[in-house]
């Protein structure tokens, strides 16, 4: 899949340029109790505490252009079916990890839910070009007067 934020051109999209943050569907994420990592106590063998969630980016409800952003997104969480896996495990209860990972993942995909700005491409003033090549020449005169005297050719 090409991504269109790595070429040049950008098509900037009119919807949702100043609107409400994008909705999940809870029925299109799948969440998994798994054991936690790391040290624990007595409990740790039995209790499975951290959160697998999956979300399948192509076959959700998002708007085309927010899951083209999404996937083009260069993150190590994404596989390359375009599902994106997140583990929560931070807290000692699965209802908090639960909620940690749906928030990361609505703060994901808030992130890209605004399409990102055009760059135009300026030219430099008359008077930037001028002090460049000033500091260019005094640099150069600098570096010139730091021979040894008497050896010029």
């Amino acid at each position: 899949m090409k991504c269109v934020a790595d070429s040049k051109i950008h098509l900037q999209s009119n919807t949702r340029s100043m609107t409400a943050p994008i909705t999940i569907n809870e029925s299109e994420v799948t969440v998994t109790a798994i054991r936690a990592q790391g040290a624990g106590g007595q409990n740790v063998n039995k209790v499975s505490s951290a959160i697998h969630l999956r979300f399948d980016i192509p076959a959700s409800s998002l708007p085309d252009d927010v899951k083209e952003r999404l996937l083009c997104l260069h993150d190590s969480r994404i596989t390359q079916d375009g599902v994106l896996i997140i583990k929560a495990q931070q807290h000692r209860t699965q209802d908090m990890n639960r909620m940690d990972a749906l928030a990361r993942l609505h703060e994901l995909v808030n992130s890209v839910a605004k399409p990102p700005r055009i760059r135009r491409a300026t030219k430099p003033t008359r008077a930037s070009k001028v002090r460049r090549l000033e500091g260019k020449s005094q640099r150069s005169g600098i570096k010139a007067n730091r021979g040894k005297p008497g050896l010029q050719d």
